[in-house]
């Protein structure tokens, strides 16, 4: 038995089931990277301690300069003033090249500041007044 050729056809499917959309896969967020933290004690100029949490390993800090002893944050005490420390001589190197002016180891003396090998000198305070009321440096040349 032979089928009729009229009655076999080619049957189109819909094209209904292709996606027509790009698909994208859910990509993974990486975590956020948070450093370990070691529990560091503190050690202050004048004794005291505390204990902090930082990324450094040291397990302690002595501070050289802190709160206790560093002028900006106690400007009246006396003992924080002057504090000049020349080891290794490049601030004795550095007078001897440039000079002395207005430098901490001038002393007070009475009618403006003279400097330790005699020589006298003016005031900060004097140029900065002596400019306010028109003097200063243009007042002294005479030109």
């Amino acid at each position: 038995m032979s089928l009729p050729s009229k009655t076999l056809r080619r049957v189109q499917l819909p094209a209904g089931n292709i996606c027509k959309q790009q698909q994208r896969n859910a990509t993974l967020l990486q975590r956020p990277h948070i450093p370990y933290t070691f529990t560091q004690l503190i050690a202050l100029t004048d004794g005291s301690t505390f204990t902090l949490r930082t990324t450094s390993p040291a397990p302690i800090f002595r501070a050289t300069k802190d709160t206790r002893n560093h002028a900006l944050w106690n400007p009246s005490l006396s003992s924080l003033r002057n504090q000049e420390q020349d080891e290794a001589g490049r601030l004795r190197a550095f007078r001897e090249k440039f000079g002395r002016g207005w430098d901490i180891d001038a002393e007070d003396v009475e009618g403006g500041v003279q400097d330790v090998e005699g020589v006298k000198e003016d005031s900060l305070m004097d140029l900065i007044s002596g400019a306010a009321g028109g003097g200063g440096w243009d007042a002294e040349c005479e030109c």
